[in-house]
């Protein structure tokens, strides 16, 4: 059989640089991954937040995950080591109000929250006039905030840290702007001890452009000028208008790459924030040191570790006076 020869000589190959799958290239860590469950008997509306919760932490989740009411903690810890699974997220409820868990496996912290108000994605959506969620949205993991939990307090660090970890981290330098699509915002109210949970979605405006030159552009489709003498009629004939419809009070930007066929690089665009949900209101109830176990590193009804360390002082105080007198 005959072999064929390269002719060209002398030319350099750029070496190819492959990603370690699984690994986050920005702090060359383990990539976080999630699995979101429920424990015990849930309503409708709270099965259905799972699947919001779900659809909140792609792509690095099991969205199609099938769980069976004999599955334990155990099971799912069993499958959570070969998937490269490093989160645990466990809705619950009592006879008093739903909880959720937020588990760093295999070996803990566990921060659990008493869930107060909660609205599903659908029901943001149906409050909204123009629902936005495009193909792509949830095609890269959110970006996530956290406002109101720098007061050096140890359990307001520790859920700083957990949720940090729960989602890719991110390099400035090197990120780019079509992946930012979504934000996961966290703020902290130190006078309720709350926690607000929101979901948006991302999108910018061109500074200057009207909506109907930007409808336009990202359309690619052409205008209906029939009722028009020129086409200048179609930029400044009334009820088009040419300012931009972006608010005063949103927040304006220079880009430093396009985006998009409208959001130019060098040009100011509005950032705007839709919210996409779930939406919820949390209560940091307690932190363990295990899964789901182990010692007690914060209690919002008070520390039950030191609470029992001073009736065994109280007792042995006791016991001293008995042998003295």
């Amino acid at each position: 059989m005959a072999r064929f020869r390269n002719n060209k000589k002398g030319g350099f190959v750029k070496p190819v640089v492959t990603k370690q799958k699984g690994v986050d290239h920005v702090t060359g860590e383990k990539m976080p991954k999630s699995i979101v469950f429920t424990r015990g008997k849930l309503p409708g509306s709270l099965k259905q937040l799972k699947m919001d919760l779900r659809k909140l932490m792609l792509p690095h989740t099991a969205v199609d995950l099938k769980e069976k009411r004999r599955n334990n903690l155990k099971d799912f810890l069993n499958v959570a080591g070969p998937l490269g699974v490093t989160h645990f997220l466990i809705l619950s409820k009592t006879e008093t109000a739903p909880y959720l868990k937020v588990a760093r496996t295999p070996q803990g912290p566990t921060l659990s929250f008493k869930i107060h108000e909660y609205s599903l994605a659908v029901d943001v959506a149906q409050s909204q006039l123009r629902p936005r969620c495009p193909q792509d949205l949830f095609k890269n993991s959110p970006l996530i905030v956290l406002s109101g939990f720098g007061s050096g307090e140890q359990h307001l660090k520790l859920t700083t840290i957990m949720f940090q970890n729960i989602f890719p981290a991110i390099d400035v330098n090197t990120v780019k702007l079509s992946s930012c699509q979504r934000i996961v915002l966290l703020n902290y109210n130190k006078d309720t001890k709350l926690i607000d949970f929101r979901h948006y979605s991302i999108r910018l405006q061109p500074v200057g452009v009207s909506k109907r030159i930007r409808k336009f552009v990202q359309s690619h489709q052409v205008p209906d000028l029939k009722n028009l003498q020129d086409v200048s009629d179609f930029i400044t004939k009334a009820g088009y208008g040419s300012e931009s419809e972006a608010d005063d009070e949103a927040a304006t930007v220079t880009l430093a790459s396009d985006l998009g066929r409208v959001n130019k690089a060098s040009s100011k665009s509005a950032v705007k924030l839709q919210e996409i949900g779930p939406r919820m209101t949390l209560q940091l109830i307690k932190i363990e040191e295990g899964l789901c176990s182990g010692g007690v590193i914060f209690n919002s009804y008070g520390n039950e570790d030191e609470k029992k360390k001073k009736v065994k002082e109280e007792d042995k105080m006791d016991e001293g006076d008995a042998e003295e007198d």
